[in-house]
């Protein structure tokens, strides 16, 4: 008798986010979830770069449908001049 595998779980989605750090520099990363993982930097406990320049608030977030289309969006936002990082949640 042939056994049947279990159908995948759908992909869950992952949010590309910008945040305003100490100085008013920007650190882009995501998350599946930002308001948790906005705490985790806050707390010491993200990135090296948010462990040195503790970020203020969230600026923007955008939702996408997995983990890999939330990369391709970060490399793209972090390839961009740093006036163009906000408008790129407008589109």
């Amino acid at each position: 008798m042939p056994r049947t595998l279990p159908d995948p779980s759908p992909p869950q989605p992952y949010w590309l986010y910008l945040l305003e750090c100490e100085g008013g520099v920007y650190y882009a990363g995501i998350a599946l979830d930002v308001e948790q993982r906005f705490f985790l930097h806050v707390f010491g406990l993200g990135a090296k770069f948010t462990r040195a320049r503790p970020p203020q608030r969230v600026l923007a977030a955008r939702q996408y449908p997995d983990r890999g289309a939330a990369l391709r969006a970060e490399i793209t936002l972090k390839a961009l001049p740093r006036a163009r990082k906000l408008a790129f949640f407008d589109r």
